[in-house]
Order: structure tokens, then C-alpha cells, then sequence
């Protein structure tokens, strides 16, 4: 099965996005009779994010961190799409003309973003078409996404069963998306969904005090030390549940019930559950951003590899245009 998963050059992953889709991912791509493709999605950056130095930095930063939990760039696809830009852009272009006006002026998405933001652009309004492009023109089966991008990949599907039935073949394939309604949402700093454009997240790949000061700013209530407290309203103990086993859970759970157990003794313990949990991958992600040189020949091998793929679709609906 073809599996596609597109992240935006937008900033370092963090926790949310590290336990929510990569890992989560790299799990899925690992599966016998697989096959994955990863690519960093610079092009969508541009929506909301004009500097080039930001979005160079930005791709480094991401595709080490997929390195470091163990994405197989051999087995799998590993690319950037503004390498592959001319293939991206033209078949958007053609979906552009399959794509009611109505459909993108109803997308969640945009109303959201369009309510919020002092930058709304055309590539805003016009997201879900070259999203429908970078899904369609590698034949992908299956898209991971969160609930949140559901209307996208309906969109995607439409569009593509609209160009299949004008030309009554199957010029693309009609993904799916994968949705898992039990994944959690991760809370941030301040409990609501961790997020960059909230500045609530977590950087798990920061310095070791850096990273502890971080997690000293999670918003707790006012309790005194000796009283007992609530874990299940407490952010930290939420976070720690995540990753600790459930002898951990169940040890924290009593410290907090019993009393005299602080927030700033839980923070500590998540601080050192966290520098256990992604040691090995906070070790190979900085060796990585060391050495930006083999994340560069890793991508520049993978854009090879999909070449020939997205080439083939071109083709296949230029045929039908008699270009």
C-alpha cells in the first residue's frame, strides 16, 4: 500500500507533532507490503511563511527529526516538494480547472485561517488544490492526516473522480485517509492543543535546561505542596501518562493523591522520563543537524526516486489535454 504524508516547513516539530504523527508514521511505513512517502512540504509553507532562510532551516530541522525516529529513506520516499515544483505546480493547475469555485470558498480550513489572520493570500484559498496534487500525482493509497483535514482529502477524492469521470478511466487513484478517532489530542503548556502558532509547545530536541525550562512554564492550579491533588486536571501528569509505563502512571498517580508531592516534583519527573524517552532520538537528531550534508544527499536521492512516478502521472493526464 502507498502511503503519502506532506509536513509544512514551518517550524521544528514538537511534542505534539512527534507523538501524534511522527512516530505514529515511521511505525506504519515500517509494516511489510509498504510503502511511504515522505515529503517537506515547502511549497504550502509559503502561505504563511515568506523567509527563505527560515524555510531552508526549517526543512533541515524536520527531516532530522524523521531521521532520528527511524524513517527508512531506502525503503521509503523521502522528498521536498519545490524540488519536484514543476510536476507539483502544473497538475495543480490542471485540478484547478476541475475544482468548483464553491468548493475552496466552503473549506473549514480557510474560514478558520481567513478569520485569523492579517495574510490572507490566494495561497491560502487555493491550499486543498495543490494538496489534491501532491496526493494524486504519486498514485497514493492512503493518507494519514487528523480530523481536522478530513474535508481536505474528500476534496481530493472529488476532484480526482471528477478529471476520472470527464475522461472515463482512471487517470488517478482515489486516496483514502487514515483517521484514527482514538489518537489523543496533546495538550500544551497552557492545556489547550499544542500548537506553534499558540507558542504552547515543546521542543523535545532543545538543550537539556533549556528543555527543563520549558516544561517549568506548564500552567498548573494553585494547591498547596502537602495537599493532596487531581491528576486527571493536571497538564503535567496528562503529558507524563503519554510516555511513562503504567507502573510510572500508577506511581505518580498515588504521589499526587497522597500530598506533599509539588508540581515542580512532577515536572522534574517528566523532564527526566522525557531525556529517557527520546534519548536515542535527541542524540541522532542533533547529529543530523551537524551534519546537514547526508539529510541533503538523502533527499536529493529520494527526489530521484519519485521522479519517474510523478513524470508518469503528468503524462497520463497531459495525454488526454493532447498536449
Amino acid at each position: 500500500m502507498r502511503i503519502l504524508t506532506g509536513i509544512q516547513a514551518s517550524g521544528k516539530p514538537h511534542l505534539g507533532n512527534i507523538l501524534g504523527a511522527i512516530m505514529p508514521a515511521v511505525e506504519l511505513s515500517k509494516q511489510a507490503g509498504n510503502e511511504s512517502f515522505l515529503f517537506i512540504a515547502d511549497l504550502h509553507t509559503l502561505t504563511s511563511l515568506k523567509d527563505g532562510d527560515s524555510i531552508r532551516a526549517n526543512t533541515l530541522s524536520i527531516a532530522a527529526a524523521w531521521l532520528a525516529f527511524g524513517f527508512d529513506t531506502e525503503k521509503n520516499f523521502f522528498y521536498r516538494q519545490s524540488k519536484l515544483a514543476a510536476y507539483h505546480t502544473e497538475l495543480m493547475w490542471y485540478l484547478n480547472c476541475f475544482t468548483p469555485f464553491p468548493m475552496l470558498a466552503n473549506a473549514h480550513s480557510f474560514k478558520d485561517k481567513s478569520d485569523k489572520l492579517s495574510d490572507v493570500n490566494a495561497g491560502l484559498f487555493t491550499y486543498p488544490v495543490l494538496q489534491a496534487a501532491d496526493i494524486v500525482l504519486y498514485d497514493a493509497h492512503l493518507i494519514p492526516v487528523g480530523k481536522d483535514q478530513r474535508q481536505h482529502i474528500e476534496m481530493t477524492r472529488d476532484i480526482a473522480n471528477s478529471v476520472n469521470k470527464r475522461y472515463n478511466k482512471d487517470i488517478f487513484v482515489l486516496p483514502e485517509a487514515r483517521i484514527n478517532e482514538d489518537v489523543m489530542t496533546i495538550p500544551g503548556l497552557d492545556g489547550a492543543k499544542m500548537s506553534k502558532s499558540l507558542n504552547n509547545y515543546i521542543d523535545i530536541f532543545l538543550p537539556e535546561k533549556d528543555l527543563l525550562k520549558q516544561i517549568k512554564k506548564i500552567v498548573t492550579d494553585t494547591t498547596p505542596l502537602e495537599e493532596p491533588k487531581n491528576p486527571d486536571n493536571d497538564i503535567t501528569f496528562k503529558l507524563y501518562s503519554l510516555m511513562a509505563s503504567p507502573a510510572q502512571v500508577a506511581e505518580m498517580r498515588t504521589n499526587y493523591v497522597a500530598g506533599d508531592y509539588g508540581y515542580g516534583h512532577a515536572k522534574q519527573a517528566l523532564h527526566e522520563l522525557m531525556l529517557g524517552y527520546f534519548k536515542e532520538a535527541r542524540e541522532k537528531f542533533d547529529y543530523f543537524i551537524a551534519h546537514p550534508e547526508i539529510i541533503e544527499e538523502k533527499l536529493a536521492i529520494g527526489e530521484q526516486k519519485v521522479q519517474p512516478i510523478a513524470e508518469a502521472t503528468i503524462a497520463r493526464i497531459r495525454a488526454e489535454f493532447k498536449f
